[in-house]
């Protein structure tokens, strides 16, 4: 059975409570429901995180090296625009990684169409709201 992680940068723990026109009004919880029923459909286990802290992100990168972890599923959050920590974090792994985002971020502030994270990432799923957390574990099981 293939280990997966989904890590869940800063603010998404606000889902269903921020910004309800840009990512919707589904709440953390429900998302949370909604990887681990697609988890289950595709016979993987799944650990998933969330956390505010940059340095806690790092930490749980890393561990999923020492935990053989298959994949990382990350929506780095306000950091895929200039956290070098996260993005040397995933090179330094070398754990197949999608990048994830719920809103498009090139069609959003010029600022966030900058990822400093999709360079060391397989692939980078953006703009396709919650639904993109299941492409991403589709995407990831097939690699």
């Amino acid at each position: 059975m293939k280990k997966i992680t989904v890590i869940n940068g800063p603010n998404l723990n606000f889902l269903g409570i921020r910004e309800k026109s840009v990512y919707g009004s589904k709440d953390y919880n429900g998302l949370v429901e909604m990887i681990k029923e697609t988890a289950d459909s595709l016979n993987i286990e799944v650990d998933v995180f969330q956390s505010n802290s940059e340095g806690e992100i790092i930490d749980k990168i890393q561990q999923c090296y020492f935990d053989k972890v298959d994949g990382i599923i990350i929506n780095p959050g306000a950091y895929t625009h200039y956290s070098y920590a996260i993005r040397d974090a995933i090179a330094s792994v070398n754990i197949k990684t999608i990048e994830i985002h719920i809103s498009n971020i090139y069609e959003r502030e010029e600022f966030r169409h900058v990822s400093v994270i999709e360079p060391v990432c397989v692939q980078q799923i953006y703009g396709k709201g919650l639904d993109g957390y299941i492409i991403a574990l589709e995407k990831i099981v097939s690699l």
